[in-house]
């Protein structure tokens, strides 16, 4: 049986972070949550169950936020940066302020809150930091391409995140879901470019209609979702990276053997930029 762990998750008043925090304190964990008001109708079950405010694009509020966290739970055992939302439309139609908007929340947000808990997690000697990334930072749609952007962002980021903490007896992981039943492709979670020139693209046009289809249709499962994260937290040796769903299997598949296949077809031209060995012609 695994000791009861203290978790800090950011964005619990829906979709995966909910999920996550409901399954937390199920198992009679300590959840401190975040939410943009500072409430949310979460029952703390066998749990303990504390909610802060935090507004993810307000650098100033990190530090007090994270402090406040260690100082509520005693520690943290898992830091889940899961907060954040996404924009859709052609990159063309992106404007300056949009892009940077979606990159405060979805990578300088989360960099702040891993920059100010490391500190404690160091003198800890132990902690999980957990960030939710995206099956579309591996594997790109067309009419998603800044999200994709910022995911893909994470994951590079978390990877090398992993190899500075690992001799400290910490730990961080990549969690690529796939499509998650959630109210993610809702109006409350997306952002569409003001541009107008998805006319003009019929890749960005068909990815639309397909998100507006699928949406409330996923084959993700968000209570599995963070049962699955919950399973990583508590293996002697976790994954570095993990995909959650099928469709996120499948789609990192298919990228990785087009990739492969890429680099095969012009290996001789990447090779061909060496500084030439000395005798060769």
């Amino acid at each position: 049986m695994t000791a009861p762990r203290t978790w800090l998750i950011t964005g619990v008043s829906r979709g995966l972070g909910r999920a996550l925090a409901e399954a937390a304190l199920a198992r009679g964990d300590t959840v401190v949550g975040t939410t943009r008001s500072g409430t949310a109708d979460l029952a703390p079950g066998s749990g303990i169950l504390h909610i802060l405010p935090f507004e993810l694009a307000d650098a100033g509020a990190v530090a007090s936020m994270v402090a406040r966290a260690f100082s509520l739970a005693g520690h943290i055992d898992v830091l889940v940066n899961n907060a954040g939302y996404t924009l859709l439309g052609a990159l063309e139609d992106a404007s300056d302020a949009e892009v940077e908007r979606l990159f405060s929340v979805n990578v300088f947000a989360p960099l702040r809150v891993i920059r100010a808990a490391l500190p404690r997690l160091r003198a800890q000697g132990r902690g999980h930091i957990v960030n939710i990334t995206s099956v579309q930072g591996r594997d790109p749609s067309a009419g998603v391409g800044v999200y994709a952007a910022s995911k893909s962002a994470m994951d590079a980021l978390t990877q090398a995140l992993a190899l500075e903490i690992e001799p400290l007896g910490l730990r961080a992981t990549a969690v690529a879901p796939g499509g998650l039943r959630t109210e993610f492709l809702s109006d409350r979670s997306v952002d569409r470019s003001s541009g107008s020139s998805v006319a003009a693209y019929p890749s960005v046009g068909a990815a639309l209609d397909r998100f507006r289809t699928v949406s409330g249709q996923q084959a993700g499962d968000p209570h599995r979702a963070a049962a699955a994260i919950i399973a990583i937290v508590d293996a002697k040796e976790p994954p570095r990276r993990l995909l959650l769903g099928s469709d996120a299997i499948d789609r990192a598949r298919r990228s990785v053997e087009d990739a492969e296949a890429e680099r095969a077809r012009w290996e001789t031209l990447s090779r061909s930029t060496d500084v030439p060995e000395a005798g060769d012609a």
